[in-house]
């Protein structure tokens, strides 16, 4: 019988969505543990790497939310060290990471997403703040989303309704990132599509609908318990669950994303849904969308993990 593999699980980090991590990579922990594997829980820190080439897990599985785990950077280093780990590799990640590209990347393969425009915290000072806001209220309306192009969680995310709450809204954003993407809100059901591969092809599990009860999905919604309630399966016609399905399948080709990954849409009231943004590492606390879709259809989730573990061990690369 082969040896089970080690697995080094990295949470925490220094981003905004440290608490989350760390929530999350205790559930993914205590999954693949219960399931026979050898685990070590540590935080990303400055003796990782040496860590790393004393200890030489066999998969590396980053539970890190924010720019710590989801640009690229940590990933393109284990590639560098040969070593294997859960999630998409460095370039994918990296594009999923700016939303813009990731918006650019699906609308090219026929998934429709809101339309915007990225500003650079420069552009926005440079070419007079008042006249930008104004020209973005005549060409997209003032029913807006305003969000970092980099983040996750929702943080930095507002919805306006007026030029005085877009100028607000721009402020807050670029606390979060140096560009900042504003885009026209699509009224409608908010769902998501966790996508799981371990190894014969990504698999869409039954989108899950959000429905938060403050209206707005932002960062307390997500992750305070009885905040918003999630319907598991989304509450949508059978077509129209085809539709998310397929268009979140082709958004994950896309971006090259593999393993584990959550694709967010809005489904408007004609049934057409509009791409938002997608999660190359989802949060998988008892709160987060990505687990309680993976308990409602039925898999053992802790055996989910440890087949993505194989996986990865399998294919490094």
């Amino acid at each position: 019988m082969a040896a089970q593999p080690s697995v080094l699980v990295l949470s925490g980090g220094i981003s905004h969505e440290r608490d989350i991590s760390l929530k999350s990579g205790r559930k993914v922990a205590d999954g693949l543990a219960a399931h026979g594997l050898t685990v070590t829980l540590r935080d990303p820190d400055a003796g990782l790497i040496a860590y790393l080439h004393e200890e030489k897990p066999d998969v590396v599985w980053p539970v890190l939310h924010g720019a710590s785990g989801e640009d690229g950077a940590l990933r393109g280093l284990l590639d560098m060290l040969g070593i294997a780990y859960v999630g998409s590799n460095a370039d994918a990640a990296r594009l999923a990471w700016n939303k813009p590209a990731a918006k650019a990347l699906v609308e090219r393969v026929g998934v429709a997403t809101p339309d915007s425009i990225t500003l650079t915290r420069d552009a926005f000072r440079e070419l007079g703040a008042e006249s930008v806001l104004a020209t973005v209220s005549e060409s997209l309306g003032v029913a807006l989303v305003v969000k970092p192009a980099q983040g996750g969680s929702a943080q930095g995310v507002s919805w306006v309704e007026s030029t005085d709450d877009l100028r607000k809204a721009m402020v807050h954003a670029f606390t979060y990132a140096d560009s900042v993407v504003i885009e026209k809100r699509i009224v409608g059901t908010e769902v998501c599509v966790p996508i799981i591969d371990t190894g014969d092809g990504p698999r869409a599990i039954p989108p899950v609908e959000i429905e938060p009860l403050s209206g707005h999905y932002d960062f307390e919604a997500r992750y305070t318990a009885g905040a918003t309630r999630f319907y598991t399966p989304a509450r949508l016609d059978a077509a129209v669950v085809a539709t998310v399905t397929d268009h979140a399948l082709l958004a994950f080709s896309a971006l090259g994303l593999r393993h584990l990954a959550r694709i967010d849409f809005m489904v408007d009231s004609e049934g057409t849904p509009w791409f938002l943004e997608a999660s190359t590492m989802p949060g998988l606390t008892e709160t987060s969308s990505t687990a309680l879709a993976l308990d409602a259809a039925g898999f053992d989730v802790g055996g989910v993990y440890a087949a993505l573990v194989e996986s990865a061990k399998a294919s490094p690369s």
